[in-house]
């Protein structure tokens, strides 16, 4: 059965993370085209697109009366005086305006494409304070017959987890619990249509096991691309991107210690963390310097594709509404929607040239930076098979003999571990991760209806919440006794819990 868009995906009050697991899982496997049958493009006439994504997302706090769990927005809201709180009407703004920007630029002629990342934390904070005036914005987007073809949503992790220093069992939870909790929100059939994901701080794991369970989930939940940064990419050879490739789509393998090998089509990011790419249209100025590339037997437009923070700083707040129109105005006002450069979405022109006859197999292929030298390293020690044993004393061999080794993986800033100087809030992650899995795995391998009893979703949400890489970001303090608050109400209901 097909669940329709709801006003609210509460109850009593918590978000729906989880209980339909292998329904979702069967309505993602079906592989049928999302946007070709309405996009209104021409491959044969663009030399080159360009796909930009808004990524949105406000922590869930343990701050409300009697530490009860609040979206950090509303925090800002009810303390307008601590630091730059003054914007959350700003914020909350920003977060549904894409539902009024479309629909003016569309009415005025205009062909505008928009990828839309919300974090589950985000979702669920608008319903916790009531901002059903944003969530319309929002549903208007989705369900709008004129106007979904133009927006493209993408899947994350739900509670913002990076996904390195995530558990790996937990990782497929947090695929997961964003779909319940869209679908909820916005009907089975808008979720059908989410083909790529957006991994937060644009963080790419390059531990061989990390990165095989990563991408193995996120085919197993359906997914059929993700983003990821140029820089935390390499070649199979170990080079770096050849620069031409940044702009096609890639191939990502990987390999785990096992031997086994999965692969999945990545969208590059290019350059670093910067709102002002997208805030003042830059990939639409970089698709421009762009034509035509050879793949496969086929010449394909090239794709600049960038994502930036959707509400951050003033650039977003104050120069992108202008840019935003007066570049949707030039591309109309200079040959059409079908001539040269236009706005495109990631699962449209993938699909666009598969259409015309690319395969997957005919991309670039690339791993996750840094892994060339465990293989090169098995290589030269003269024990090439690649066993877990194998690859654990590659890695410790290249850890101790090169500092610029690292198995942290790498997100949009080298100069950020979400490691280093956490272990006060690791340590509680890793802590109530194994506590969740005893209490749970096993009953839940004997009767999964359990994963939509109210003990496992409260136990899941506190799992996740204290994922959130936000606990880190922002440095020691005030941040991180957040997420010890967390673990210890996280460990206190399963602990209550008897199966």
């Amino acid at each position: 059965m097909i669940a329709t868009a709801s006003r609210t995906s509460l109850r009593n009050g918590m978000p729906s993370i989880s209980g339909r697991e292998a329904e979702l899982a069967a309505l993602m496997r079906v592989q049928q085209p999302s946007f070709l049958p309405r996009t209104n493009l021409d491959l044969s006439q663009i030399q080159s697109g360009f796909a930009c994504a808004l990524h949105m997302h406000q922590p869930t706090i343990p701050a409300g009366a009697d530490g009860g769990l609040i979206s950090n927005l509303q925090h800002m809201f009810e303390h307008p005086h601590d630091g730059d709180n003054h914007n959350a009407g700003v914020f909350a703004d920003c977060y549904g305006r894409m539902g009024d920007y479309i629909p003016q630029l569309i009415d005025q002629g205009c062909n505008p494409r928009i990828m839309l990342d919300y974090s589950g934390n985000l979702l669920w904070g608008l319903e916790q304070m009531g901002r059903q005036d944003v969530l319309d914005k929002l549903r208007r987007l989705v369900h709008g017959d004129r106007y979904w073809p133009h927006v493209e949503w993408l899947g994350t992790m739900w509670s913002h987890a990076v996904v390195p220093s995530t558990p790996i069992p937990d990782i497929k939870l947090h695929i997961q619990a964003w779909q319940h909790h869209f679908a909820a929100l916005f009907g089975d059939e808008a979720l059908s249509r989410v083909k790529g994901f957006s991994p937060p701080e644009m963080h790419l794991p390059n531990h061989p096991d990390t990165l095989y369970e990563y991408i193995k989930a996120l085919k197993d939940c359906g997914y059929q691309w993700l983003l990821v940064q140029e820089h935390s990419v390499e070649r199979l050879d170990g080079s770096g991107l050849r620069h031409e490739d940044k702009y096609l789509p890639n191939r990502l393998v990987a390999r785990n210690s096992h031997g086994d090998t999965v692969s999945m089509t990545a969208l590059i990011k290019t350059q670093g963390s910067d709102t002002k790419l997208v805030a003042q249209m830059q990939p639409y100025f970089e698709a421009k310097g762009w034509g035509q590339q050879r793949v496969g037997e086929r010449s394909i437009p090239s794709l600049g594709s960038q994502i930036a923070d959707g509400e951050n700083g003033g650039v977003m707040m104050n120069e992108y509404p202008r840019d935003l129109f007066r570049v949707y105005h030039e591309i109309r006002d200079g040959g059409g929607n079908q001539a040269g450069t236009v706005a495109m979405n990631g699962t449209e022109y993938l699909e666009l040239i598969e259409a015309a006859g690319v395969s997957p197999g005919d991309y670039p292929e690339c791993q996750a930076v840094h892994q060339h030298r465990i293989w090169q390293q098995l290589d030269a020690s003269g024990n090439s098979e690649v066993t877990p044993e194998s690859v654990a004393a590659a890695i410790q061999i290249l850890q101790e003999t090169d500092h610029r080794f690292t198995m942290d993986g790498a997100s949009w800033t080298n100069d950020l571990s979400w490691v280093q100087g956490y272990e006060n809030v690791l340590e509680p992650m890793k802590q109530l991760s194994a506590k969740f899995h005893q209490k749970f795995d096993a009953a839940v391998a004997a009767d999964r209806s359990i994963t939509a009893s109210e003990n496992y979703q409260d136990s899941l949400l506190y799992l996740l919440l204290l994922q959130t890489s936000c606990f880190r970001y922002w440095g020691q303090g005030a941040w991180t006794d957040y997420a010890q608050a967390l673990y210890h109400q996280g460990l206190e209901r399963l602990n209550a819990i008897a199966i």
